[in-house]
């Protein structure tokens, strides 16, 4: 059995729909990170840099219980785990590798970041503002040109490439980025959206519509909270 510890972010979305692409069983428990419950001593021990998402697996290796943090190692764990979704070719692999590096380098911190100074920082910043919805654009393109002679990110069949990127580009308009500006990001956002898997794994640890995030929320994601050496 695999033990989630997750919050409905675009990071730990990207573990929920791999956990139900692959079929395996799992129990998911949400950690609230805005009130900091990824700071408590229990969930450093599993996660030390005290980020979602988690994953704690009573059968890993040798049958011995093993905890991972780092999105895209756990991706790459349960591919192997699975057999699933990172091909065993070697050229096929890389392709998928380097790419979900990609996201993991490009992709998520800078939409990150386009996602803080376009709505969470205390005051408008347009330098900030306008580099990192401009930068989130360049990648957007990066992506665009792939995927004209690709069906999927890495290639022809889908991979933990495209699970890694769907739940931060689901998010384009918070990025400030229009779809008809990206013809073939669009297809394929529209292709991956509809996967039974994709629309379940969303769904985990969602409750209702999302709240517009409060003062103590901010202060604990990007305040002094955060940098408070443990």
């Amino acid at each position: 059995m695999i033990k989630l510890f997750s919050s409905p972010t675009p990071n730990g979305r990207k573990v929920h729909i791999m956990l139900e692409e692959v079929g395996l069983p799992y129990e998911a428990q949400l950690i609230r990170i805005g009130q900091g419950d990824q700071f408590k001593s229990s969930f450093l021990k599993i996660s030390p840099n005290n980020k979602i998402p988690a994953i704690v697996d009573s059968d890993g290796p040798g049958r011995k219980p093993i905890a991972m943090f780092e999105t895209g190692a756990i991706l790459i764990y349960l591919a192997e785990k699975t057999g699933k979704f990172l091909p065993k070719r070697p050229r096929e692999r890389m392709a998928v590798i380097q790419w979900l590096m990609f996201q993991m380098g490009g992709v998520g911190p800078m939409l990150g970041q386009a996602h803080h100074f376009r709505h969470y920082a205390p005051r408008k910043f347009q330098y900030a503002h306008d580099r990192y919805t401009n930068e989130a654009g360049r990648l957007y393109g990066v992506l665009d040109r792939q995927l004209k002679s690709s069906k999927f990110i890495a290639g022809e069949r889908y991979s933990i490439a495209d699970i890694a990127t769907y739940p931060w580009i689901e998010m384009h308009e918070r990025q400030g980025q229009d779809l008809k500006d990206f013809s073939s990001v669009a297809r394929w956002l529209e292709m991956i959206r509809k996967r039974p898997a994709v629309m379940r794994g969303m769904a985990v640890l969602s409750s209702g519509p999302e709240k517009e995030m409060g003062a103590s929320a901010k202060e604990v994601l990007f305040g002094k909270t955060q940098f408070k050496r443990r």
